[in-house]
């Protein structure tokens, strides 16, 4: 090994923290991608502890250009690959556990969330990397899920603790995902197969769309920290939060049961518009953001943050790896995972 690959000797790093910014660390500048991915590789121990301090760490300063370098990157930074299951979005597969971000109109920003929450197991971190950085916006958002726990109003987080929260997902080929694509299957048997084993309830309405239902803790702690997190999709894929416009034309096209997604309390209460402001109203104040520059990487610790997007202008590149699987189990849910409603 030469001298110039040989990691620093130290494994110190600062990060700058500002109002209403993730942490941030300005890395060297490296002339090449094996050294800046043995500085990762040194400075990984550092990096993780920063990660579980504040939930979100942007790299900043990697020579980082397309897909392969993102690829050395993560490599250096995430032990175990995560798989991305149960579908839910368009994403562009670049190969080798990278992924574009989600693939969504430039306009529609995407609220805050924690990837695959309604897993039985799910990457407990994710990492993302800025190849083309937009004109404007375009900032992939982040949020401290501790903060938003310990802000949300008592007697809402109470009633979530004990009766989880409800997905009900609609897969078609009409509106949100097909049913095949989402779970990787041609068939109706493997679609059922998967969801049987992984705690789904499910009917088919005819050969091509498939209802499901699966509830989940909306609370979860962390296996590393012991910190109690905030852990869910109920904002992000209520009715409610939806663009006024797009959930008329969903709900007289598909009815109130038809849309591909919905959430709800684990006994099927759907919550008042008081109550979806409430959570909405946190998420707004723990959002965080930075804008992207080319070269950037941002860990962010799946868990005790939540991540989503700005809308934007111009050409925007962000690519994504998962990474380090949890399996709910290890996280303590505050309720069990069920395929039936809480108390039925």
């Amino acid at each position: 090994m030469t001298a110039l690959a040989q990691p620093p000797a130290t494994t110190a790093i600062v990060p700058v923290r500002e109002p209403g910014k993730p942490a941030i660390v300005h890395t060297p500048e490296f002339a090449t991608m094996a050294e800046a991915t043995a500085w990762l590789t040194a400075h990984r121990p550092a990096i993780q502890a920063e990660l579980h301090r504040s939930g979100a760490v942007m790299l900043r300063g990697l020579p980082v250009t397309d897909a392969a370098t993102f690829a050395s990157a993560r490599d250096a930074l995430v032990a175990e690959r995560a798989g991305y299951k149960e579908k839910a979005t368009p994403r562009t597969d670049f190969g080798e556990g990278v992924f574009s971000s989600t693939d969504l109109p430039a306009v529609q920003p995407i609220r805050l969330h924690n990837e695959n929450s309604y897993t039985l197991d799910f990457p407990g971190v994710l990492l993302f990397g800025c190849v083309t950085a937009p004109e404007t916006g375009g900032a992939t958002t982040v949020g401290d899920m501790r903060a938003a726990l310990a802000m949300l109003p008592p007697e809402l987080t109470a009633r979530f603790a004990e009766a989880g929260w409800l997905l009900v997902r609609n897969y078609s080929d009409l509106a949100g995902m097909p049913w095949r694509k989402a779970f990787s299957s041609d068939e109706p048997a493997g679609a059922e197969e998967y969801c049987d084993a992984h705690a789904i309830g499910y009917e088919w309405l005819d050969e091509d769309t498939l209802r499901t239902r699966q509830r989940r803790s909306a609370i979860i702690t962390h296996p590393v920290t012991g910190e109690r997190s905030w852990f869910n999709h109920f904002a992000f894929w209520n009715a409610r939060t939806l663009d006024e416009d797009v959930r008329e034309v969903l709900v007289d096209t598909f009815g109130a049961d038809g849309l591909p997604f919905n959430t709800y309390l684990g006994d099927g209460t759907a919550l008042t518009d008081a109550e979806v402001d409430a959570v909405n109203e946190v998420y707004q104040a723990v959002t965080v953001r930075e804008s992207w520059q080319a070269g950037d990487l941002m860990l962010v610790d799946n868990i005790l943050c939540a991540h989503g997007r700005e809308a934007f202008t111009g050409d925007r590149k962000i690519l994504v790896a998962m990474g380090e699987p949890v399996p709910l189990s290890d996280c303590s849910p505050a309720s069990a995972p069920s395929t039936t409603l809480y108390g039925k």
